[in-house]
């Protein structure tokens, strides 16, 4: 199958194609699949998009910037295939495909982070060394700024990873806070108190209000905890479900 959008640039060929309800496709994209190619609903990929493998399966609510590279050595191979969850982020990121990348939900990417499942160059025969092997990276991940995730490497559950941090093996411990190179644990993440969590609300929602003034939109914003309300959507902070609420009555989305 093949989609293609000539004045933006765009062609996808895949053996399966399923692109979701209202998705955004950027210019100069290309996507090469030996097998399924996936795009949820709601989800951007941006200008610059280069995406090559065998299975690429990506979520709903996916945002890509723009300049996502992946594939790279080992496309080709029955392996090179890339499944990534709901509402995940990812910018001008390298995703090396030669052996498969699981990324869950909730999922960020900052600049320039890479992930590598190879690594090989002189020949085996005389000793050198090679390795091939996935990653897999759970839900609510946050990567930092140039950090480099090596082959056979699983990250955990809502992990923060530091700036410039190299992973060379498994980040255990789920709702914590790794950095270095190599990455080694920091600390773990501690909940805030209900008085803490107002109080860091009403600084976001001072700031919020700065930058909305700033681009001439005048909303009506109201904390009441666990609800933030703005305008006619509230939403609930502890579980991030959400609603629409006019004229008394309440819409679930």
């Amino acid at each position: 199958m093949i989609y293609e959008d000539k004045d933006k640039g765009i062609f996808i060929k895949a053996d399966h194609i399923n692109i979701g309800e209202n998705v955004s496709l950027g210019n100069n994209l290309t996507v090469r699949a030996h097998g399924k190619f996936t795009l949820g609903n709601y989800s951007k990929l941006g200008d610059n998009t280069l995406i090559e493998g065998n299975n690429i399966i990506i979520g709903e609510h996916f945002y890509g910037s723009g300049g996502m590279n992946v594939g790279a050595g080992g496309q080709q191979h029955p392996n090179a295939n890339l499944t990534i969850g709901d509402r995940c982020v990812i910018h001008n990121n390298v995703i090396n495909i030669c052996e498969s990348v699981e990324i869950g939900n909730d999922v960020g990417f900052s600049g320039r982070v890479e992930i590598v499942t190879h690594g090989f160059w002189l020949s085996v025969l005389e000793g050198h060394p090679a390795r091939f092997e996935g990653v897999k990276i759970n839900n609510g991940v946050i990567l930092g700024f140039s950090s480099t995730i090596l082959m056979g490497v699983e990250i955990a559950d809502n992990v923060t990873l530091g700036a410039h941090s190299l992973v060379t093996k498994n980040l255990e411990r789920s709702n914590s806070i790794y950095a270095g190179a190599p990455a080694k644990y920091i600390r773990t993440l501690q909940p805030l108190s209900e008085d803490e969590r107002i109080k860091k609300l009403e600084k976001i929602i001072e700031e919020y209000l700065v930058v909305a003034k700033y681009q001439n939109i005048n909303p009506s914003v109201a904390l009441k905890y666990p609800f933030i309300e703005v305008n006619d959507f509230r939403i609930n902070v502890e579980n991030f479900e959400y609603e629409f609420v006019k004229n008394c009555q309440v819409f679930p989305f």
